[in-house]
């Protein structure tokens, strides 16, 4: 075969290089590039290595322990070093504060991290806003509502009612009710008047008493005000009593508005309608501890209508916060009664009908706008809620 007789730096031997490399031939890599590749492939190997190390916290060796940089290479002896086994009582240990040591590994801070509440077992004061409802607050502080009614027992006079902006409540950090000592009282009484036993009282942390205090002698300065955990107040009946048409007078300790003696009159049909014109409920639902009634919204003025046909046992003012009433009577061991209107139509002893006109809808005694608070009450059930029973 003949020779390529072209000089390797001529013209024409570099026009024949791709003419070569297409045909298939030199395409293996040189002899004289092999120490340039190698080199390069060295240096990302070590750089690699670095990154590795860096990233584990490898502190670098001394020069003396690798051995001389250049030179002829030798042999190297590689003794086999003895296993330790390290237990965690082995391991140093640093204070809290202690600076991180150069090239250890840190942990970066995490800015969104929360640090949860510590439980509150104090009292805080509240001071009701415009538009804020019993139910309201005690919502918005994770509360029974009861317990907002019982630890402001003389603010609120015992009723949900009397709730007005610029009252400062007491929120308790516990459901249950709050009580001021007075002279004379005794542990096991009071435990005993709020359905709790004395140690519940004793080991409440914001009571601050001393936990080995003697129930029968515990030594608390009058007026130290003491949260109750789990207490409860009963509400009182006197508000709404059951009024039979064969004894109305019995109401004479509700106001002016109770009846004499009654002609019995007709019996209802154990069927009941709604009172107003409107259906939807206004600040306070039933609730059989704090408001066993539903407030019925609606504007000044609007009719209330008899729920069902009974005969008048109460019409007129009552002087515990309800303001104007009626009480109907319905001869079937049922009662509904009428409260907060501003206009009366019927008188005692009346008999009423169904559906019949019997007053206005207003705002008198306790109340903080126009609405109907309608309470029904049963021999056997007692006070009951009325949205079971009306269409």
């Amino acid at each position: 075969m003949a020779r390529d007789t072209k000089e390797p730096g001529s013209l024409e031997a570099k026009e024949a290089r791709p003419a070569r490399r297409r045909a298939g031939v030199d395409w293996r890599l040189r002899a004289k590039d092999l120490p340039r590749f190698a080199g390069h492939a060295a240096l990302l190997a070590i750089i690699v290595l670095g990154a590795w190390a860096a990233r584990l916290g490898f502190v670098a060796l001394p020069q003396d322990a690798v051995g001389p940089a250049e030179g002829p290479a030798e042999a190297a002896v590689v003794e086999e070093a003895p296993q330790v086994v390290l237990s965690i009582a082995d391991l140093p240990s640093y204070p809290v504060d202690a600076p991180i040591a150069a090239g250890g590994i840190t942990r970066r801070a995490d800015m969104q991290t929360i640090i949860p509440d510590r439980p509150r077992v104090e009292v805080i004061k509240y001071v009701v806003q415009e538009g804020d409802t019993l139910f309201g607050i005690a919502e918005k502080f994770g509360l029974k509502p009861s317990t907002i009614l019982w630890g402001n027992w003389e603010t609120l006079e015992g009723d949900p009612h009397t709730l007005r902006p610029g009252q400062e409540l007491n929120i308790l950090p516990v459901d249950g009710t709050y009580y001021e000592w007075h002279e004379g009282d005794g542990l096991s009484g009071v435990a005993k008047f709020f359905g709790v036993t004395p140690q519940d009282i004793i080991d409440w942390p914001g009571n601050e008493l001393d936990p080995d205090l003697d129930p029968a002698d515990p030594d608390i300065e009058p007026g130290t005000w003491l949260i109750i955990p789990g207490g409860r107040r009963e509400l009182p009946t006197w508000r709404s009593p059951r009024i039979t048409r064969s004894n109305p007078a019995a109401a004479k300790i509700l106001g002016p508005g109770y009846c004499g003696t009654i002609v019995d009159g007709p019996t209802g049909t154990n069927t009941f309608v709604w009172p107003t014109s409107s259906q939807w409920i206004s600040g306070f639902s039933y609730d059989p501890e704090l408001h066993p009634a539903i407030d019925i919204g609606g504007a000044m003025g609007n009719g209330i209508f008899a729920s069902d046909t009974g005969v008048v046992v109460y019409s007129g003012w009552n002087n515990w916060g309800y303001g104007y009433v009626i009480v109907i009577d319905h001869g079937t061991g049922w009662q509904t009664l009428y409260a907060h209107l501003s206009q009366i139509n019927v008188g005692c002893g009346q008999a009423i009908f169904q559906g019949q006109l019997i007053g206005l809808m207003g705002s008198s005694g306790n109340s903080s706008g126009p609405h109907l608070h309608f309470e029904m009450m049963s021999d056997i059930w007692g006070k009951v809620n009325p949205l079971n029973f009306l269409p």
